[in-house]
């Protein structure tokens, strides 16, 4: 299988890429108000990242009115629009220690802040779930996540996998790409709506071997690092979103 070309994408393209995923976050019911931040590493040795200016909602995120920060969250370039650099406390110290990873995304959905309330966290008994398999870490509730000290202990939560529950709050998805870090998070959602459609049909679940679990994570896997099926998801997603907002205006 043809793995995905390393070429990075030039700024202007990555600006499209990620009001695009805002939008289609807003858009599938994921988004918490002006909170919540998705972030991606821009290409260059200056270490310098695109987010949402702080007190915007998604649906108001364009292209242009993206801020660059640092790593540490602060402005790097003149904005009208502030930065929230404690809420970069999590994507900073990922960005920073994670040179595979070039967007990270924080959501809390209803499915997803219910599965980080379980004491075993998510299921990989359901189709989604078992994708996910050797993929999750989990980091402990310490409050609101806002203070430096909880970096190193975030990031050793997460280690090298590409998945933090934030137990008792939500989660964190990590990946190459916006597409590639779009079509996880889908997945880690679908993966907690079965698990709590589940929960509420009552009866034991079907529980699958730890060698059936594998498989599927790394089929999943293979697929999600092609040269272009994650890019066909994030493509077909944002057509879809916007033949409805169309259909809507109509």
């Amino acid at each position: 299988m043809v793995t995905a070309s390393a070429q990075p994408l030039d700024e202007a393209t990555l600006r499209r890429q990620l009001t695009d995923f805002y939008h289609l976050v807003v858009h599938l019911g994921w988004s918490e108000i002006i909170f919540n931040h998705i972030s991606v590493r821009l290409p260059g040795p200056e270490h310098h990242y695109l987010m949402n200016p702080f007190g915007l909602l998604y649906e108001e995120i364009t292209p242009e009115n993206l801020i660059k920060v640092g790593i540490d969250g602060k402005l790097v370039e003149p904005s009208p629009y502030p930065g929230n650099p404690a809420g970069f406390a999590l994507h900073g110290v990922i960005h920073a220690n994670r040179p595979d990873v070039a967007c990270v995304a924080h959501t809390h959905s209803n499915a997803v802040s219910a599965v980080a309330m379980k004491r075993e966290g998510i299921s990989h008994d359901n189709f989604y779930g078992a994708q996910l398999f050797g993929r999750v870490g989990y980091h402990d509730f310490e409050g609101i996540t806002l203070y430096d000290d909880e970096r190193g202990r975030m990031l050793e939560s997460i280690g090298d996998k590409h998945v933090l529950v934030l137990r008792n709050h939500g989660i964190a998805v990590c990946e190459r790409s916006i597409p590639a870090t779009f079509m996880l998070l889908w997945t880690v959602q679908r993966a907690a709506e079965i698990q709590c459609m589940s929960g509420q049909a009552g009866g034991p679940d079907t529980i699958l071997a730890d060698s059936v679990r594998q498989r599927c994570a790394d089929d999943a896997l293979r697929l999600a690092t092609s040269a272009s099926f994650s890019d066909m998801v994030f493509d077909a997603s944002v057509r879809r979103m916007r033949a409805e907002q169309a259909s809507a205006r109509r």
